[in-house]
Parts: structure tokens; C-alpha cells; sequence
């Protein structure tokens, strides 16, 4: 039963989020994960089973989990853990799929009073783009998301923009909702270039982040540890309409099942990604979680290494879907794409 985590190494995307920190309280993930570790490594073999620890590089860009899962770290396990930090305990994490996507126009630099005729405008590209993808999206599912920001548009207002560039996130439900969702973002970008006369390269992400497949025996079996721990959970039914992030461990949790709650590190009222959540990532509450979230998945992990009845309902909720997890993972990598986007790992 692997623990996932983040780890930082020096050749790998960042794990903390740029300009704001640990505001989504990766330090708190890799925390519990580790310690879980360390107490279950206490035991000294008793377990009747093996528990894997897994440190999970790039968090906050390229897609670490799947990019692992590719390279056979999920093989042979039974079931995986993590937790994850916010301003309330959950139960799990409300989630949709994810697929990051880069667009850069080029076009031709003209003096853009004197010869305007003589430039490509690169940013009219990006505009018309963006404008569409705006029109498309009055027209997309509730669970549908498209959203984005021009990371380039040009250097001067006298200057035609010969190069501007664009990130996008496209989000589903599901696999299956997701993939003719980014057919109808990849004809916004292509309306762009054709427009204007520009060229258009369009990255899509080597790796997907899937929807959160979770395994409520181990789930409730997490709850019912927390609960012992002085922990009070949110009811999910109470959670705004439409309120869901994504995960790379979706990726995983269509492998194997898997749990993925979320554990209050700071008030209710703090949301992650918000300067203000780094500073309760490193407070006493912080740590608190730490501690908490820890010893909950610890004792989780005992449970279903001990509780045979709890590993065949897992198994057996598992396989109820099974075939279609396995479609969603094969939709979810492409060897083709692009390695430096793939979004954070709870984006």
C-alpha cells in the first residue's frame, strides 16, 4: 500500500506554486505521507503486507503520478493513500479531469502605424482564440471548464506582435466527456491562426489528471480513524454545486483503489492556492495535521491489511468499474505530449 507524497529534486517542475508558496500545503502532504511511513515501519515486519512510500516530483506542474504510473510504480499494489490539506476534513476530494494545453501564435512584426499591412498580428490570434473559447463555453455541460491566461502578447503598442502566447486548462467529468471537449478547444485555437494568417503550435499535456475514483471502504475506514482523532468532517452533500479541483491522483485511483481525503490545515473561510493558506501550511494547525493526518492514515492502512472483509469489498467496489477506469487511463497519457505543462496536483 504506497503512501503518495511530494518530493522536490532539482531536475523536476516546481512543487510549491509560483509566487504564492506552499499554498496548497504540499509540505503537509509529504509530511503525512512520510510519517505514516515511519510509524508503520515500526512495526518491523508484523504487518501482513508490504507498505510502499512514494515520493511524487513535479506537483505543481507535469503530471507526477501518471508520468510514475507509466514507469510501473503502481504495479502490484492493492490499494493507495494520501491526504491532502484545506480549511475543512472531507471525506474525499470533489474532482473532474483535467487537460492542460499551450498555444503559440507567430506572426509577422510590422510598424504597426506606418505599415500595418505589412504584419501578422500574432495577438489578434490569441484574442480571436480566447474569444472563442469564451463563446464556447456557454455551451459546454455544467461540469465543464474552460479557463485560461495570455502568457505573452507583445512587446510594444507600435510593434504588429509577431509571437504571443496562451495556457489553458479544459476539465470533464469524465474521460470519456473530456476528450471531444479538448477537440472543440483545439478548433478555437486553429480558428485563431486561420483568422489572422499566423501559425498556431498547440501543446496538449503528455498526461491527463483523471476524475477521483474513490474506494469508500478504505474511505470510511479513514473517517471512522480521524474521527478517533478528534477530527469533525464536512458532509460532501453540503459542498457548493460545481466546487471540484483536480488531482493526479485520479490517475492512480483508476489503477488501484484509492482514497484521497482532505484534512483541515487552516479556518474554514481560507481556500487553497491563496497567499494566505502558506502561512497556516507552516502554522500550529499545520502541524496539527501533519500529526493527524499521519497517524489516521497509518491506522487506515492496518485496517485493511488486517480486515479481510474491508479488501474484498474495496476490490470488488473496484471491479464493479473496472473496464471503465481502464479506458480512462488509456485516454489519459499521450507519449506525443508536451512534459513541461500537466497542471499541479490538485489544480
Amino acid at each position: 500500500m504506497p503512501f503518495t507524497s511530494t518530493r522536490r529534486r532539482a531536475s523536476s517542475p516546481p512543487d510549491a506554486l509560483p509566487g504564492i508558496g506552499h499554498s496548497c500545503g504540499h509540505n503537509i502532504i509529504a509530511t503525512t505521507g512520510l510519517g505514516a511511513s515511519l510509524a508503520l515501519a515500526k512495526l518491523n515486519g508484523r504487518l501482513p503486507g508490504r507498505v510502499r512510500y512514494l515520493g511524487t516530483p513535479a506537483e505543481e506542474q507535469g503530471g507526477g503520478k501518471e508520468l510514475m504510473a507509466q514507469d510501473g510504480a503502481f504495479d502490484g499494489v492493492d490499494a493507495a493513500m494520501m491526504v491532502h490539506p484545506a480549511g475543512v476534513d472531507l471525506i474525499t476530494m470533489p474532482c473532474i479531469c483535467v487537460s492542460e494545453v499551450s498555444v503559440t501564435y507567430r506572426g509577422r512584426s510590422a510598424h504597426a502605424s506606418a505599415m500595418p499591412h505589412m504584419g501578422l498580428n500574432a495577438l489578434d490570434a490569441l484574442i480571436t482564440a480566447y474569444q472563442a473559447i469564451a463563446q464556447l463555453r456557454q455551451h459546454i455541460k455544467p461540469t465543464e471548464r474552460v479557463h485560461g491566461i495570455i502568457k505573452k502578447g507583445g512587446s510594444a503598442p507600435n510593434i504588429v506582435p509577431d509571437e504571443t502566447s496562451g495556457l489553458f486548462y479544459v476539465r470533464a467529468a469524465s474521460a470519456e466527456d473530456l476528450a471531444p471537449l479538448k477537440k472543440r478547444v483545439q478548433a478555437c485555437f486553429e480558428a485563431g491562426a486561420l483568422a489572422t494568417g499566423c501559425t498556431a503550435e498547440i501543446k496538449w499535456a503528455k498526461a491527463d489528471y483523471l476524475d477521483l475514483k474513490t474506494s469508500m471502504p478504505i474511505a470510511d475506514a479513514y473517517e471512522a480513524n480521524a474521527r478517533a482523532l478528534g477530527r469533525d468532517f464536512f458532509p460532501l452533500s453540503k459542498m457548493p454545486s460545481g466546487s471540484a479541483g483536480s488531482t493526479d491522483m485520479g490517475n492512480v485511483s483508476h489503477r488501484v483503489p484509492s482514497i484521497h481525503p482532505m484534512i483541515a490545515s487552516a479556518p474554514p473561510h481560507v481556500v487553497i492556492h491563496n497567499p494566505e493558506f502558506a502561512k497556516w501550511a507552516a502554522s500550529e494547525l499545520g502541524d496539527k495535521a501533519c500529526l493527524d493526518g499521519a497517524k489516521a492514515l497509518a491506522m487506515t492502512a492496518i485496517d485493511y491489511m488486517t480486515d479481510a472483509v474491508m479488501r474484498e469489498k474495496a476490490k470488488a467496489d473496484f471491479a464493479a468499474t473496472a473496464e471503465g477506469s481502464a479506458r480512462s487511463v488509456a485516454a489519459a497519457y499521450d507519449p506525443d505530449g508536451a512534459t513541461n505543462i500537466g497542471g499541479c496536483g490538485c489544480m
